[in-house]
């Protein structure tokens, strides 16, 4: 099994399978809380004080000009990095500041980078089956034949990625933006109730970034979704509500329009 995979992809323990962890909370509706989150580092306050809450279902753009602390954002929900102060909940009963990040990832938190990360050697299939997250070992996952359910769940990714016509294709000769589609379907092969998905149009064709944002509005409802990006046709495309962060907290929240039009925005971040 390539390291690589295990570091990035925690879906279950290799040789006791899943872990199962307790039922999230999500009664009130809400997926995510942090509050009063704070990180320093070396001095340099990169959230300060930070209350965030993401409903259930949601599709939330997070947007900031660089340095308003939207990966250490991202970095503190999936335990790559622990706060100084605060405190960080997934539902209302599932402390995440007590879990270490293949932990987080096993309770349904997922995160996608910049830059897709994908198994170029490996057929398009073959990185779905990969991160398929079987209640099973390691080799048994690795030997066995998928039954009927698992090649219909990856049947339904590829389609739901537009992928269903390079399944047997290396994914290093796919474009840019369908890499960028294949690693979104290795996160749902995982089953995440949370999706944090950073920049995921940067470096995409005008008709990728329109499928992308297709896609993205599709798992609304099923998954909780934070989209942090910087273009702004995009996340107007998408985003019900958008959060700003500016100097490490929440500078507003609101709609697009709400957002373009405050005057506290148009000085830190969009400009006049």
């Amino acid at each position: 099994m390539n390291n690589a995979f295990i570091d990035r992809y925690h879906t279950f323990d290799f040789v006791r399978g899943p872990v199962v962890s307790a039922p999230v909370d999500v009664k009130h509706g809400v997926a995510l809380y942090l509050e009063e989150v704070s990180v320093s580092f070396d001095g340099f306050k990169a959230l300060n004080n930070l209350s965030l809450y993401i409903n259930d279902g949601e599709l939330r753009c997070l947007i900031g000009p660089n340095g308003a602390g939207k990966t250490t954002l991202m970095d503190v929900i999936t335990g790559k990095t622990r706060p100084d102060s605060g405190s960080v909940y997934y539902g209302q009963n599932i402390d995440l500041l007590a879990m270490d990040e293949p932990a987080i990832a096993q309770a349904g938190i997922c995160r996608k980078f910049q830059k897709p990360s994908v198994f170029d050697k490996l057929s398009v299939f073959e990185n779905l089956e990969l991160a398929m997250n079987a209640e099973k070992g390691a080799w048994t996952t690795l030997f066995a034949e998928l039954s009927g359910p698992q090649r219909d769940r990856i049947d339904e990714v590829l389609d739901l990625i537009d992928l269903s016509l390079h399944r047997r294709q290396q994914a290093g000769f796919l474009s840019h933006g369908q890499k960028q589609w294949l690693e979104i379907g290795i996160l749902l092969m995982q089953e995440p109730k949370v999706m944090l998905v950073d920049e995921p149009v940067a470096g995409m064709t005008h008709q990728e970034v329109e499928r992308t944002a297709e896609l993205l509005l599709s798992l609304r409802g099923r998954h909780s979704v934070v989209v942090v990006e910087h273009d702004m046709e995009f996340v107007r495309s998408i985003a019900h509500k958008v959060t700003v962060l500016h100097e490490g907290s929440v500078l507003t929240e609101g709609t697009m329009d709400e957002i373009q039009n405050d005057p506290r925005v148009i000085q830190v971040y969009l400009g006049d």
